[in-house]
């Protein structure tokens, strides 16, 4: 072990805020005000397609389909694009997406007008996440990243939980109004950062400006996906990435719930409050998961939420041994309140290594990479759950995540940590990260 594994620097988390550029505090004011929008509208979208517009659950299913479909096929040019631009003027174009999808959606009477609303919000999601995490990489310090990083996803996550209370409140399905009003609410969400992309942050975010030989040696080593994906270290984290989407939030948007309304008999109630365990965890213990995080190697923090995740999915595999019983929503409540913890882990982690991994000309490539692993995941972890659990093979699916985190265990030490420069791993000095790969 290090000595910077064995005395992790920890500076006090007043420091973040004192450390943390204006541009960053900016971009930070409006993220719990964005996602109350997105949590207005998340737990409802098959309730407005099917109950108030009357569209068929298999026409539902392909529309909804559609959403993640359109954010993964968006990865591609959007790395590109981001790289050529600059992350602002990218970011400023799926925020417009945003709010024009959002818009239609509201007034979408008909598939083919949904369609296009929600192609609009997916591609927007698919731009967002490699945009953002750009954007962030060229103004926030490398050596705080990965607060930066946890303190987005828990201001995210109180976001989408405030939204989602009032949307539970607010939504009627006797008065399609509502819907309508939450739909509109989601559009107006994404002003504040539009409006802050257009005035006080228009001077950052940019295409990386460099001298013409280091583009000239960039080409020459190639900067198509392909040829990024042939350097170890890229395509070892893109496998970390899908791993860890695959049997994390992919199985917690999806398998969870299946598994434990069908095979643990737990009430929609119970389901419900065992997400909003989820989300009070994040909220509560994220500051407090970054402060012990410093210092140390990012793919050893990744093998702790793996660990943590396989606790989870043990959990929940319990409550199927009391199916309909109190101690069975217990147990569901207990995986989904482990599992956040794990994601308390990644979220500062993964994105602070691509990030410091990529330089700066390619790094919208490079989170558009790492945005691919997770959103193939999405694609592919829901069916996969929802074939076995819908066939009785509930203990054979516990059994996959449980090789699945085995996996991102042997990726994460075996793999990404021998190919990973020691500052992208958090242990090294930030200078010089990206250049030297």
């Amino acid at each position: 072990m290090s000595s910077a594994d064995a005395k992790p620097c920890r500076p006090p988390l007043s420091s973040f805020w004192r450390d943390l550029p204006r541009e960053g505090r900016l971009l930070l004011s409006v993220v719990a005000f964005q996602f109350i929008g997105t949590g207005l509208v998340l737990p409802f979208w098959v309730v407005y397609l099917h109950e108030i517009r009357g569209f068929s659950l298999d026409t539902v299913g392909l529309l909804m389909a559609l959403l993640s479909l359109a954010g993964f096929l968006v990865l591609g040019p959007g790395g590109v694009v981001i790289d050529r631009i600059g992350a602002r003027k990218a970011m400023i174009a799926s925020l417009l997406a945003a709010f024009t999808g959002q818009l239609i959606m509201a007034f979408a009477t008909t598939v083919p007008v949904a369609a296009v609303g929600l192609a609009l919000v997916g591609s927007s999601f698919g731009l967002a996440w490699p945009a953002s995490q750009s954007m962030v990489a060229t103004i926030v310090p490398s050596r705080i990243r990965p607060r930066y990083f946890g303190m987005n996803f828990a201001l995210l996550n109180l976001g989408v939980g405030v939204g989602g209370i009032i949307g539970g409140i607010v939504a009627d399905v006797s008065r399609p109004v509502t819907f309508q009003i939450m739909y509109l609410a989601e559009a107006t969400s994404y002003l504040p950062a539009l409006i802050l992309l257009l005035g006080p942050l228009r001077h950052v975010g940019g295409p990386h400006r460099s001298e013409p030989h280091e583009h000239a040696t960039a080409d020459a080593a190639g900067v198509s996906y392909l040829a990024l994906l042939r350097r170890p270290a890229v395509l070892s984290l893109t496998l970390l990435s899908f791993a860890a989407a695959f049997v994390g939030y992919a199985q917690l948007n999806a398998g969870m719930p299946a598994y434990a309304r069908a095979v643990s008999e737990v009430s929609t109630r119970a389901l419900g409050w065992a997400f909003a365990a989820n989300t009070l965890v994040i909220v509560l213990l994220q500051l407090l998961v970054l402060r012990h995080m410093e210092g140390r190697r990012r793919t050893r923090v990744v093998v702790a939420m793996a660990l943590m995740w396989a606790v989870s999915w043990l959990l929940l595999s319990a409550s199927s041994l009391i199916p309909g019983t109190l101690g069975a929503s217990l147990l569901v409540a207990a995986c989904a309140s482990v599992f956040a913890l794990g994601e308390t882990l990644l979220q500062p982690t993964v994105p602070a290594m691509v990030n410091d991994l990529a330089p700066d000309h390619l790094r919208g490539r490079y989170n558009a990479i790492s945005s691919a692993g997770f959103q193939a995941a999405s694609v592919t972890g829901p069916p996969v759950a929802g074939l076995l659990i819908d066939r009785g093979l509930g203990a054979a699916w516990i059994g996959m995540l449980l090789v699945g985190v085995l996996v991102v265990v042997v990726v994460s030490v075996l793999w990404v940590e021998p190919q990973l420069p020691a500052a992208a791993n958090g242990v090294g000095q930030p200078a010089d990260v990206g250049d030297s790969v």
